[in-house]
């Protein structure tokens, strides 16, 4: 057991939480759709959309393994299945993982869908149950014009027992699918997952973390500062992987707890946005900015005053003989980095100065490229 990563495998994607974090009100909706149906013994069928990150996969494993503890149709016990289209992205591939969870097993090829359509009703009736199918990813299926997703909306009538889609996907894909099965899906079968704020996502990596890491070994300040790298995207698996490999890189490093310049490495090494052709394209003044907010930012501080970079601006626009730029022309250049997507300002209380931070890469690294980078043009100046 690592001094700071107790449980890697709870920052993984894949991995289910015990609790589904700025999630409860969708997952108590869902809930309440498939149980009033299927207490009326109806099949429900349900799309689920929603960007990258923003929980869909792990809304669907919840209602799943909550309707099999709780849930009946009839007398019919309820069995999920969880398909992943990426990796299964036609309908045959599909059927044969569900042959597999009727426990029917068939060779790969030499078998007509229509032929497998009926082993899998014989596997049904051998175990009557009611099938919860989830098919994840789905765009990946449905743009192949896919037949199953009408097969299984109509289970009944064409004699596949019972059966329940959860379709889940970042868009909606009912346009790609044919009017019939379409009209499975009303108005009232929809749901669209709202991306995650800043707020959401610092709560769910605090809870992640709690799960994941040892107490005391990550800082509001670091989880806020991730969260901030993600809201962009609301993309919390980013986020998660970004906290992963920061904790990675602060045991590597002997630290006690994650510091901000292992998040700033972390998120770097995978998605870098300074690169050095960037840093050659800067004018004097937005270079010299840049390299005071990188020494502004040692110690254990995410965000610091743009006062305190300006003052540190001052001492090294001395130091390297520039002149240095007034009030309005610093902030005019502070501007364009932010823009570049170098920096990020976040503004503050009423009369309190703004705070900037760098996330892009450790401090320390920026700032050694941008000091050889001024010296040298430094140095070509000099007669």
């Amino acid at each position: 057991m690592g001094r700071i990563l107790r449980a890697e495998e709870t920052l993984d994607p894949s991995f289910s939480p015990p609790k589904l974090v700025r999630r409860d009100t969708e997952l108590a909706l869902l809930r309440k759709r498939y149980r009033d149906s299927l207490g009326k013994g109806s099949a429900y069928h349900q799309l689920l959309t929603g960007g990258i990150g923003s929980g869909k996969t792990a809304i669907a494993h919840r209602l799943s393994a909550e309707l099999e503890k709780g849930g009946k149709l009839g007398g019919l016990a309820i069995q999920p299945v969880y398909v992943n289209c990426w990796r299964r992205s036609n309908d045959r591939t599909v059927l044969h993982h569900l042959l597999r969870s009727v426990g029917v097993s068939l060779p790969d090829r030499g078998y007509a869908l229509a032929e497998m359509l009926d082993v899998f009703e014989q596997g049904i009736r051998k175990s009557p149950r009611h099938l919860l199918v989830v098919l994840d990813e789905v765009s990946a299926l449905v743009r192949q014009e896919t037949k199953l997703v009408y097969l299984l909306t109509r289970a009944p009538e064409v004699n596949l027992g019972s059966i329940s889609l959860f379709l889940v996907a970042s868009e909606d894909v009912l346009p790609y699918l044919d009017a019939a099965s379409r009209s499975s899906f009303g108005v009232t079968h929809r749901l669209q997952l709202k991306g995650y704020g800043r707020e959401d996502l610092t709560e769910l990596l605090r809870y992640r973390a709690s799960l994941a890491l040892a107490p005391g070994t990550y800082p509001d300040e670091v989880l806020d500062q991730i969260a901030g790298l993600a809201e962009g995207t609301a993309d919390a698996r980013f986020a998660m992987e970004v906290l992963a490999n920061a904790a990675r890189l602060a045991e590597e490093a002997g630290a006690e707890a994650i510091e901000p310049e292992h998040v700033r490495a972390a998120k770097g090494s995978g998605y870098p946005t300074i690169t050095e052709s960037k840093l050659e394209e800067l004018a004097e003044a937005p270079l010299l900015i840049l390299l005071a907010l990188a020494r502004s930012l040692r110690g254990p501080k995410a965000r610091v005053p743009t006062e305190k970079v300006r003052a540190t601006y001052a001492s090294v626009a001395e130091e390297f003989g520039a002149s240095a730029v007034s009030r309005v022309t610093f902030w005019r250049a502070m501007r364009e980095l932010e823009r570049e997507g170098l920096v990020q300002v976040e503004p503050t209380g009423s009369g309190q100065s703004s705070r900037v931070g760098m996330d892009e890469v450790p401090a320390s690294f920026l700032e050694t490229l941008i000091h050889e980078r001024v010296s040298k043009r430094t140095a070509s100046r000099k007669p």
